[in-house]
């Protein structure tokens, strides 16, 4: 695996021609300790990463960024901090910006029945008199669930899955409101919702309320990433084969997906919006950079400014990130009111999650963030920050060599090496780092 690739000086956010990283930077002290901590974790035998992407902000000012061993193998590219990644679910906290900007320009009610701008009845069967809102399926307390699946072919009409009697996709239990469980069913209906308000498809639409704004070179589908964007891609990862739970860290690394070295993806010819969304993945199908993601964090640091231009009002944001659900174990009857996954969802805002910093709940200790996870095709992915102190980190894992679950984290729900990771980030990068006058 490739030394870390490090780039301090002169980056320059497209489009809007604002630097991300201002002279003089941190010490370099302690970012040498961390590109050295770094490399290690993502060169340790028993849990080798593919690749690795990260950046650090702290009070407001990108600090560092690095990225670790290769974009694709075989032919092997190494991974560089413009690196895009497939981010999994960190796609629907994007997802909720754009949503957000829509019901700033009163397209959008988060307590309307979503029915109505669905154009068909979305019930659940078992409490057929409760409407299901947007707030409620960006909540995750929809009723909804992944049981009948969250993705088809822009071919098929998410009104003939979700047609009555499709009583697998719905919660027998708890009705529209009362119980928090992780459904990604449920960002299709929202990308799908978006569709029907604006007319245009949803990569086009994210683009145009979100990423052309803030320059960011992004897709939520592959093909309509520009050729060279396409080649910075990363494929992901994992030392087993496609689609099954047999690992081998001593076997080779195996392409999971974004494996376009061959081939090219295939387009999404014939797609009517409006009709199903999922083939973008409103859920998970974001790709882009950490560099990418910094530009965004430090919009929503900047109380939704960027570069002079206001993308959020400060009160949209203020409403997105407001707690909509707590865990409390002792609900209905000590049964609890959601389902945490072993303890990795705890509280939850519009479309982000919230990490306090509690045993159990926080990222690093010390750091109270908000912001979103990603878990798929072996990425892992962090985006999370600190509203009130502009610290923020940042964390693209290509694939591992081994099942995450194997080694678990000491103090989280995370992977030990997710653990690692972000400490090393917070402990060097932020807390660690003697920044000196900045722009």
């Amino acid at each position: 695996m490739n030394q870390g690739r490090r780039s301090m000086l002169g980056m320059v956010v497209l489009g809007a021609m604002e630097p991300l990283f201002a002279a003089p930077q941190a010490s370099g002290t302690s970012l040498r300790a961390l590109d050295a901590e770094l490399a290690a974790i993502a060169e340790d035998p028993a849990m080798q990463l593919a690749s690795l992407s990260v950046l650090a902000i702290r009070a407001g000012r990108p600090v560092y960024e690095a990225a670790f061993g290769r974009r694709t193998i075989g032919p092997d590219r190494p991974a560089v901090p413009s690196t895009l990644y497939r981010i999994a679910s960190v796609s629907k906290l994007h997802t909720t910006l754009g949503l957000m900007r829509l019901v700033e320009d009163g397209k959008l009610d988060l307590d309307a029945d979503v029915s109505g701008y669905l154009g068909f009845p979305l019930r659940n069967p078992h409490f057929p008199k409760q409407p299901i809102s947007l707030r409620s399926l960006l909540s995750h307390t929809s009723s909804l669930r992944d049981d009948g699946g969250y993705s088809w072919p822009n071919t098929t009409a998410l009104k003939d899955v979700l047609a009555p009697g499709a009583t697998a996709m719905w919660s027998a239990k708890a009705a529209p409101g009362e119980y928090f469980t992780y459904c990604n069913l449920g960002w299709g209906l929202i990308g799908t919702v978006m569709e029907r308000v604006s007319g245009e498809r949803f990569n086009a639409l994210m683009q145009r309320l979100l990423f052309q704004p803030l320059g960011i070179e992004t897709a939520y589908h592959p093909s309509e990433l520009p050729a060279a964007a396409l080649a910075n891609l990363a494929t992901l990862y994992r030392k087993r084969t496609t689609d099954t739970e047999i690992w081998n860290a001593a076997g080779p690394w195996i392409a999971q997906v974004d494996d376009y070295h061959a081939k090219p993806p295939a387009r999404l010819d014939g797609y009517v919006p409006g009709v199903n969304a999922t083939p973008y993945s409103p859920t998970g199908g974001l790709r882009i950079s950490a560099r990418g993601l910094g530009v965004v964090m430090r919009m929503l640091m900047q109380d939704g400014m960027h570069g002079g231009t206001r993308i959020l009002k400060r009160e949209t944001l203020e409403r997105m990130f407001a707690r909509q659900w707590t865990y409390d174990p002792a609900h209905r009857s000590g049964d609890g009111n959601g389902a945490t996954l072993d303890g990795f969802y705890q509280a939850w805002g519009l479309g982000n999650q919230h990490f306090p910093d509690k045993p159990g709940m926080r990222l690093a200790e010390g750091f109270d963030a908000v912001g979103h996870l990603g878990d798929a095709y072996g990425l892992r992915s962090v985006f999370a920050f600190d509203r009130a102190s502009g610290n923020g980190m940042v964390v693209l894992v290509g694939g591992s060599s081994a099942a995450p679950e194997a080694q678990q984290g000491s103090y989280s729900a995370l992977a030990r090496f997710e653990e690692r990771i972000l400490t090393a980030l917070y402990r060097h990068a932020i807390l660690g780092a003697n920044v000196g006058q900045q722009n």
